[in-house]
């Protein structure tokens, strides 16, 4: 799952705001620990528009050159000082939190035209919601903030002054943070404690919105975030340092993870070539197929550098293994097909879910409401490109397994909810895949378990789960990475359930002691037609229910 490219953050063409100043009107409380929050109240309509409802953003200053933002929302349809929290991150290494906000799960998302839309689906309706940039220089996070451009290479190229200069790319100056990777972390080990840390910095200083316990949510290279910093939110607890806040940790969720690139890397040859995927459709011909297993199997490649990297921990043998598997097994799909990795439907440029917030986020009246100190940097074609991606890289991070599927059971055996769910259109992190983590995971009870249908208010049936008391795996159907988007009422079920230690399936049992009962196998076959053979036009929005996108006049391109 190597997405990092560049060495230093990637800015869309046209998004870039300006040269910022510092902002001034920030207010500080320390958090627990000693972490100081600086952070102010946002204006309603920069996001959540409900009357009464009210979001903070700002920073957690975990270390000195170590600022990581946040943007809260308060529950909506709740007392927020009753209500549980959870904390958003997504994946990358170096993916913002703020693509779930806007693309996924928070309360507002931007339409093509760049005007607000109000999300009905937001997770906030069921809980307090802070999402997280991080690790530091993900996002609006910053080490050091620095006037700059980005070079046509993808670097940042520090200025003397607030001036652009008449060599550097038209609309790559502004004001951002330091791309030197020592100041962040290079390993999903070593991002943890900075995630800790802000962790204790909020509950510390708004004790109100963590009474009823504490959630994680993530995806994609949450897959890694998740069960790491979970078993060290748990691990932490038990030193219970003084001036700490104990944790209450209840569950973790994980959308379309990447847990285990031994078994995930395997699986890209599974979910193209042999037993293939659910819509019945084969991307590769026959040299390329063999290309594949070739890349996957032969002596000294993929597997086996996978096995070496894993058995020694050496960095330079895992970052070696990881390139090698990235560039001949991963990418192989991209350079023969043309298809998006993170939705087999679409080709590329997949304009599912549209990035029009990005430009939103720097405009200059959006970044002065939240407290931003540094311009937005994102890259939409490969997620996780900038300076953490690179630090991560040079560990080879993104190959190793960290005895994960042993940390996911251990939690399950500590009393923490675990779900695990994946929109099947993915070839990333392919269903597949991640059903073969589950089996591996192995928590008590689970080889009894089967697939039961996954029903929602509106009585269709949006998936299966496998369910063995605190542990379950979710197949949602005809989603792709991004399951909150494809799937919104369905996301946001299950994620109540979860809040709620109910059964995914019905939200009618309690899983103390559940197992759920049907076949072992899920064998739901997609509708084919919904593969797309032309690119979509960017203008075009993604129906829900059809599982189509609408493209009035504008077709495809």
């Amino acid at each position: 799952m190597k997405t990092y490219l560049s060495a230093a953050a990637v800015l869309l063409p046209g998004t870039l705001a300006q040269f910022i100043n510092a902002p001034t009107d920030l207010t500080s409380k320390e958090g627990s620990a000693g972490y100081t929050v600086r952070y102010k109240e946002v204006p309603s309509g920069i996001c959540e528009t409900v009357e009464g409802v009210k979001s903070y953003s700002g920073y957690i200053d975990v270390a000195d050159d170590r600022h990581l933002f946040f943007w809260f929302f308060e529950a909506r349809n709740q007392d927020p000082t009753t209500a549980p929290l959870t904390i958003w991150i997504n994946g990358g290494p170096g993916d913002p939190s703020l693509v779930g906000l806007f693309s996924e799960n928070g309360p507002c998302s931007i339409d093509y035209d760049g005007n607000l839309q109000y999300n009905e689906y937001s997770w906030s309706n069921s809980s307090n919601m802070l999402y997280l940039d991080q690790p530091v220089d993900t996002g609006f996070s910053y080490s050091i903030p620095l006037n700059a451009y980005t070079s046509a290479d993808g670097y940042i190229v520090t200025l003397p002054d607030a001036t652009c200069p008449d060599y550097a790319p038209a609309d790559s100056c502004g004001t951002l943070s330091s791309a030197n990777a020592s100041l962040t972390a290079n390993s999903t080990p070593s991002a943890a404690p900075d995630f800790y840390a802000a962790l204790q910095g909020f509950t510390g200083a708004f004790p109100q919105y963590s009474s009823n316990g504490i959630h994680l949510a993530t995806e994609s290279y949450g897959g890694h975030y998740g069960p790491i910093f979970a078993d060290y939110i748990l691990s932490q607890n038990a030193l219970n340092t003084a001036g700490t806040t104990q944790s209450d940790l209840r569950s973790v969720a994980v959308g379309n993870g990447w847990f285990d690139p031994i078994t995930q890397f395997q699986a890209h040859y599974n979910f193209t070539v042999s037993p293939g995927n659910n819509w019945n459709f084969k991307p590769f011909n026959t040299s390329s197929e063999a290309q594949l297993y070739n890349a996957l199997y032969g002596e000294g490649n993929c597997l086996d550098q996978l096995l070496d990297c894993n058995a020694r921990g050496d960095d330079g043998i895992c970052s070696a293994a990881d390139n090698l598997c990235y560039q001949e097994v991963e990418y192989l799909y991209d350079t023969v097909t043309g298809r998006d990795e993170y939705d087999l439907r679409y080709l590329s440029p997949n304009p599912f879910p549209p990035t029009t917030w990005v430009s939103y986020l720097n405009r200059p009246e959006v970044q002065q409401a939240i407290g931003a100190f540094t311009n937005f940097s994102y890259s939409v074609t490969n997620l996780g490109t900038g300076t953490v991606a690179t630090a991560f890289g040079t560990t080879g991070d993104d190959a190793r397994v960290f005895d994960i599927p042993a940390k996911n059971k251990k939690l399950v055996d500590e009393g923490v909810y675990v779900v695990h769910y994946n929109g099947d259109a993915d070839y990333m992190c392919s269903w597949i895949g991640v059903e073969a983590v589950a089996t591996s995971i192995d928590a008590p009870g689970w080889s009894g378990a089967g697939y039961e249908n996954l029903t929602t208010s509106d009585g269709q049936v949006h998936g299966v789960v496998k369910q063995s008391g605190k542990y379950s795996f979710v197949r949602i159907y005809d989603a792709g990475h991004q399951v909150p988007f494809y799937k919104p009422l369905a996301a946001l079920t299950l994620f109540e359930r979860m809040l709620k230690q109910t059964d995914i399936a019905t939200g009618e049992e309690s899983v103390e002691g559940y197992v759920s009962v049907g076949p072992a196998r899920s064998t739901y076959q997609n509708d084919n037609s919904t593969i797309q053979m032309e690119v979509v036009d960017e203008s075009c929005t993604y129906n829900t229910e059809t599982d189509f996108p609408e493209c009035g006049s504008a077709g495809t391109r």
